[in-house]
């Protein structure tokens, strides 16, 4: 089993108490609401100048377009495999990255951050692969999820890092919440493991071609 190794991001005790993988916190330090919940988030710090906002918006424009073409791709495989015995474990997953592109609709709204204008291609090439990695039955279907999964966790690292670097106080809140997504991502591409995902034919192959989609996709919408 291959394994993303993921880096220690180290934020002060109160916040990590304030935060769990399944809840959120809003714009007032007080108010906690469940994963998915409207509220304000207020990710950001208020205080940017036009180097840090072209930074933070870049991230949270290329998570959304992330989260949003995970999304159709579980939509795709459900399509074709929803009512066979993968199904159920396909359908947990996609339910949880709805919550995470529901999360970042709001932060886009709330912070101002203008949503990739690739959007409408990520929603017709993320089905599409959804939909024809599960034609190769559950075994593609999970492969997909593992290259796919194992891509965005490793980005997600990376904005992990870039945060770390520049002020991982000033950024506690990004960072928490970047963090708590990457996990269960993570958990995703480890119950596709689980689930057989290494004995569909040409795996390696199927794994390295998606992933080099993943990595232009990501280039692209940080972009565009």
């Amino acid at each position: 089993m291959h394994k993303v190794l993921k880096p220690r991001v180290l934020i002060s005790k109160s916040a990590v108490l304030a935060f769990s993988p399944t809840r959120q916190l809003c714009s007032n330090d007080k108010a906690v609401v469940s994963l998915g919940a409207s509220c304000h988030h207020g990710v950001l710090p208020a205080e940017l100048d036009g180097e840090e906002r072209a930074m933070l918006h870049r991230m949270l424009r290329v998570d959304h377009a992330g989260e949003f073409g995970a999304s159709r791709i579980y939509a795709g495989q459900m399509a074709v495999v929803g009512k066979t015995p993968a199904g159920a474990i396909i359908q947990e997953m996609w339910e949880q990255e709805k919550s995470h592109l529901q999360k970042f609709h709001e932060i886009l709204g709330e912070h101002r951050v203008r949503p990739t204008a690739l959007l409408p291609l990520w929603d017709i090439a993320g089905f599409a692969l959804g939909a024809s990695s599960a034609l190769l039955g559950k075994e593609g279907a999970m492969a997909c999820t593992v290259a796919v999964e194992e891509s965005v966790s490793e980005h997600y690292n990376s904005q992990i890092r870039e945060l770390m670097e520049a002020d991982p106080e000033k950024y506690t809140k990004l960072l928490l919440l970047i963090k708590d997504l990457r996990d269960d991502e993570m958990a995703h591409h480890d119950t596709a493991l689980e689930h057989d995902a290494e004995s569909v034919p040409g795996y390696w192959l199927l794994k390295n071609v998606i992933q080099v989609g993943c990595k232009a996709a990501i280039y692209a919408s940080e972009r565009i």
